[in-house]
């Protein structure tokens, strides 16, 4: 049970912010070049590998500094990205179309995504979940909401996108890293002992 809140933590967080984002959008403008399982498959395969590598650093980093300290990088990340999530406009960058992919469909597919989302805000979220809940937890919970979103962007992500406005999707996940942002503060208070742990 104690893996459960991580998961759906990770999961609610990881799915809103990337709904509508480039890699979803790549998915989807691949799929409708491509066939579309390799294509789900190899993106699937790039975001677990790179969620491994964020949770990775996440728990080094929370093993080896002060528990504080991790707090306050989460703390300044989520708030971040929250910012950067609201201040986004309706006008994506789908660029999906001037991607080359090569003969080996599903290869190219995991170097493309890997490539493309290295470093980006969501793995560093995710690296920054994990320094303070159970790695395992938000690997899993990380990696289902980005496959997720894939299949969907793979499968019904154009329908969905025209009744749907991007800036609505970009506004409430600017709202939830700011929740986060306030959970990370509350944390550290309390690990500061500026106010009482419940």
């Amino acid at each position: 049970m104690e893996l459960f809140a991580p998961v759906f933590k990770s999961f609610i967080l990881v799915f809103i912010a990337e709904f509508g984002d480039k890699s979803q959008l790549v998915c989807m403008t691949l799929a409708t070049r491509y066939r579309p399982w390799p294509v789900l498959l190899g993106a699937i395969v790039a975001f677990s590998l790179l969620n491994l590598l964020g949770v990775t650093i996440g728990a080094v980093a929370a093993r080896w500094l002060p528990e504080w300290l991790v707090l306050v990088a989460v703390c300044l990340l989520f708030l971040l990205f929250g910012i950067q999530s609201l201040r986004e406009n309706s006008e994506e960058d789908a660029d999906g179309n001037d991607k080359k992919v090569g003969r080996h469909l599903l290869f190219s597919v995991v170097l493309l995504i890997f490539l493309a989302e290295f470093g980006d805000k969501t793995q560093i979220a995710v690296a920054g979940l994990a320094g303070v809940e159970p790695a395992l937890g938000v690997w899993i919970g990380s990696t289902l909401a980005l496959s997720a979103t894939t299949l969907i962007g793979v499968l019904v992500g154009r329908t969905l996108l025209q009744r749907l406005p991007i800036h609505w999707v970009h506004q409430v996940s600017g709202v939830l890293f700011l929740l986060f942002a306030l959970w990370a503060a509350v944390e550290l208070l309390s690990v500061l002992a500026i106010i009482p742990v419940r």
